[in-house]
């Protein structure tokens, strides 16, 4: 089953001295070795977000994101996962786990009901 991760910013978050989080590269290298992430990156800042939508037959675009939250999405990936356990499993070894916050949403393929 594949998962779109979403790998978020908590602006509330303080680190303490030693978080313990892992190294973001050693997380990909290790998830990128076992097949289980397919693809990833960083996003640019929600500054540089645009914002599409259509109302009686009209574009409407505006700068910045849409979303009301204090969570900022910084990254996704996406993840091939035998079940949801393992993709938690996968996400809390993330570093942003520790001082972010990880959604998961599993796709829904076009083909299925």
């Amino acid at each position: 089953m594949r998962y779109l991760m979403l790998v978020c910013v908590d602006p509330d978050f303080t680190p303490g001295d030693d978080d313990g989080a892992p190294d973001v590269d050693d997380w990909a290298g290790e998830m990128d070795g076992r097949g289980i992430r397919l693809m990833g990156d960083r996003t640019r800042p929600d500054s540089a977000a645009t914002t599409v939508r259509v109302r009686n037959r009209q574009v409407l675009v505006t700068d910045g994101p849409y979303t009301e939250t204090k969570d900022v999405i910084a990254g996704f990936d996406v993840l091939d996962c035998e079940d949801l356990d393992q993709a938690i499993e996968v996400a809390s070894q993330h570093p942003m786990a520790w001082n972010g916050v990880i959604e998961l949403r599993p796709v829904w393929p076009w083909n299925e009901d």
